[in-house]
């Protein structure tokens, strides 16, 4: 099974290359532990600054890995982090289209790998007997889209969707990653962990 990726915030300089892996946790496939690194840089500086930030998170699948592929099913989510400059850790919110859970005292790489943990797909959203591939895209949020993504009760989820359809503005950070082909007989299977979705 070959599955190779490429993690990186989109406007580095040497990027690097990692692993894109999927597993079973109960009833989803989730992305394998992926290190990317995305609280550095500006959007650390901000927290530590006190300010709030944001990122966007999206898991798809497609039947080809074709630039162009038709998604045939995905999980989206906005992560709101902030930081406790006297304790140093962090507090992440995520906030989906059916929940919202927030943990806190979490150091940095706890945090990015919170937020990846936390997009999942359900299994029976997936092509049962062929091949699949897997994008991951993280972006930090830019805050002309904020209005038209949070909303009232909380997230809209056709506005987020809307943002990961077009590329992302110059200055925005991005990570993406890829990998498969994947089968769902050859995933690895974990016992779901409480309070994920």
């Amino acid at each position: 099974m070959a599955a190779a990726a490429l993690a990186r915030p989109a406007f580095a300089v040497s990027p690097a290359v990692n692993i894109l892996g999927v597993r079973l946790d109960g009833d989803f496939l989730r992305i394998a532990p992926l290190r990317l690194n995305f609280l550095s840089g500006k959007p650390l500086e901000r927290l530590k600054e006190g300010a709030s930030i944001a990122f966007l998170g999206q898991v798809s699948v497609t039947t080809t890995d074709a630039a162009n592929a038709n998604i045939v099913s995905r999980s989206v989510a906005r992560f709101a982090l902030s930081y406790d400059i006297w304790e140093e850790k962090f507090s992440v919110t995520r906030i989906g289209a059916d929940s919202r859970r927030t943990v806190s005292h979490l150091s940095a790489a706890a945090t990015e790998a919170w937020c990846i943990e936390n997009l999942g797909i359900d299994k029976n959203q997936i092509p049962a007997n062929q091949p699949f591939f897997v994008q991951l895209d993280l972006r930090a949020e830019d805050p002309r889209d904020q209005n038209g993504v949070i909303g009232d009760p909380g997230i809209n989820i056709t506005r987020l969707i809307e943002v990961f359809s077009r590329q992302p503005r110059s200055a925005q950070p991005r990570w993406l990653a890829s990998g498969g082909p994947f089968t769902l007989a050859d995933l690895k299977k974990t016992e779901p962990k409480a309070g994920r979705g």
